[in-house]
């Protein structure tokens, strides 16, 4: 959005804060003092109602007529950390208000079941009696599974967030803020979001008090932050709360995280997205979720530790087979020029872990910035995920290859394929021809989203202190990246720990110094004269201490 002069002129004068910041409130949408306000002050009563939710109604009348008949609840969800932090959620809420022996929790295996709701999982439900499910962050697209319970006599509650189809299942309730004839004003929630609204309806029905529904924010957060939807409107709300609740009150399995992955400072979303949801992820990635939402509903610190340990260990496992498949695919690329020289990367081998190729296709477009599937063996398959680059539409691009294909399913960005083994050779090829086709040149070139351009002289601490007042950051509402022109290197500069750059440079007489990542061979662009530099601004902490640093991003010599 571009940012109008007049209207960031007059957010300068209302809030007294530098124009540089300004101009990025205005080109976030933020472009008067009360929506500011709004912005840098969230508040729990700007919440949306949960009954402007479409089926609202007949959720809650449908979960407390099961109260009154003594039914059976089961509370289904899947195996990622959207999935189970929305079971917890429901999970804790049904047992804090109904008897505990009637409700139960399912999470379908990842390589046994697949995604969603899944056959077995209803057969458990009949075998065991459950007479009511309730399915988070899946269900928007089980039409036949949906009516193959209520053939058994078993009513589905369906709680999702991804974009339905022109059909939806024969639910009793379908609460999906994405439907066209849905009124609720944001579309955005995850799936723990929209279980959340559920049990903040049911609470009002029940008149129960605020805490016993504010007590799940630790946990919507943290969906919120893996999930990667927009943190903005009702998302930056509940991230903000929830995050409050991560640093002053956690729940047990956050808790055990926390102390696991040694977090020692407050807990920002970075934390959440970097430390806290790959082990919930790993747990459904190497073995079986089931244990991630044992851990969350953990009603003591010791019991989630427990489970937190095995979360953990199977994290450490999966990171050394996303890093030597990572490494071993790398080398293959390298070693063919005609793959090399392509405009995707389709790689299969079939002793590659199933559960990292996802992790290793985005990897991969890290080092070759195009689209790129993954693929392993998968039974008599080969099964495998994809990976797009900002601004490509993968799903089409997949689709038009679908006669090759068994299955695929996904969106703009990330999708998931199933083909035969014999068939992979066509696939890659027609897969090439398509996106060939389609691409355009710029879309293989990655690109830095620059907000406003400093001097040396405008980062103080004030300046930062509001930077750091727009988190939380997620997509929508991301860390400002600054750009300083002209900088020059002090000759103190150096590569620290063999690959990565610290920088102590000078821009208007000021000096700062930085960090940049992976980036030693850039030194020689440093010491040869002018750069420009693009950074975002950190604090950093050093023998008691604390200074602003730049987090580089990246540099070039000045034009």
């Amino acid at each position: 959005m571009q940012a109008d002069e007049s209207t960031i002129n007059s957010l300068v004068q209302d809030l007294k804060i530098h124009p540089s910041l300004c101009k990025i409130l205005v080109q976030r949408g933020i472009d008067s003092y009360e929506k500011a306000k709004d912005f840098f002050r969230p508040q729990l009563s700007h919440l949306h109602d949960p009954w402007l939710m479409k089926d609202m109604q007949k959720a809650t009348d449908r979960i407390l007529s099961a109260f009154q008949k003594k039914e059976k609840i089961l509370v289904f969800g899947d195996y990622d950390v959207d999935g189970t932090t929305s079971v917890a959620c429901m999970y804790r809420f049904l047992v804090s208000v109904y008897e505990k022996e009637l409700v139960d929790f399912y999470i379908p295996h990842r390589y046994r079941e697949g995604y969603g709701v899944s056959k077995q999982g209803i057969d458990f439900a009949k075998e065991n009696g459950f007479t009511l499910i309730v399915s988070l962050d899946c269900g928007i697209k089980s039409i036949e599974l949906i009516a193959y319970a209520r053939q058994l006599g078993i009513d589905f509650i369906v709680c999702d967030h991804h974009l339905p189809d022109s059909e939806v299942p024969a639910a009793v309730a379908i609460l999906n803020p994405k439907q066209k004839d849905c009124n609720y004003p944001f579309k955005e929630l995850c799936g723990c979001g929209v279980g959340f609204k559920l049990i903040s309806a049911l609470a009002q029905k029940l008149s129960l008090a605020d805490e016993k529904v504010l007590c799940y924010l630790d946990l919507v957060a943290t969906a919120i932050a893996a999930d990667i939807v927009p943190i903005t409107d009702e998302n930056r709300i509940l991230a903000f709360y929830g995050l409050q609740q991560v640093n002053s009150n956690p729940s047990n399995g956050i808790k055990a995280l926390m102390f696991l992955s040694k977090a020692e400072k407050q807990m920002h979303i970075n934390n959440l997205v970097f430390m806290i949801a790959p082990r919930v992820n790993a747990a459904g990635r190497m073995d079986d979720a089931r244990k991630a939402v044992q851990m969350f509903i953990s009603p003591t610190f010791e019991e989630a530790l427990q489970y937190a340990e095995m979360l953990h260990a199977d994290n450490d496992e999966r990171k050394e087979a996303d890093s030597s498949i990572s490494e071993e695919a790398l080398a293959i690329i390298n070693s063919s020029e005609i793959l090399r020289n392509r405009k995707t990367t389709v790689l299969f081998q079939p002793h590659w872990h199933k559960g990292v190729v996802g992790i290793v296709a985005s990897r991969l477009t890290d080092s070759y910035y195009r689209p790129t599937i993954v693929l392993t063996q998968s039974g008599e398959y080969a099964a495998g995920s994809a990976r797009s680059v900002a601004g490509f539409n993968l799903y089409e691009a997949v689709h038009a290859c679908r006669e090759h294909l068994l299955g695929y399913g996904g969106h703009f960005a990330a999708a998931g394929l199933t083909l035969l083994t014999q068939n992979i050779e066509a696939f890659s090829d027609a897969f090439e021809k398509v996106v060939s086709e389609t691409i355009l040149p710029e879309q293989l070139i990655p690109e830095i989203i620059i907000d406003a351009e400093l001097s040396f002289a405008d980062i103080r601490q004030p300046f930062f202190n509001i930077v750091r007042q727009m988190e939380p950051f997620g997509p929508e509402n991301m860390r400002p990246v600054f750009i300083t022109r002209n900088v020059t290197d002090t000759g103190y500069s150096k590569i620290v720990k063999d690959q990565h750059l610290r920088l102590v440079v000078k821009h208007d007489n000021i000096t700062l110094t930085g960090i940049f990542f992976k980036a030693a061979h850039l030194l020689p662009v440093v010491q040869q004269g002018n750069f420009d530099l693009v950074y975002t601004i950190d604090e950093n902490e050093w023998n008691g201490s604390t200074t602003l640093q730049l987090k580089v991003v990246d540099l070039r010599p000045s034009a």
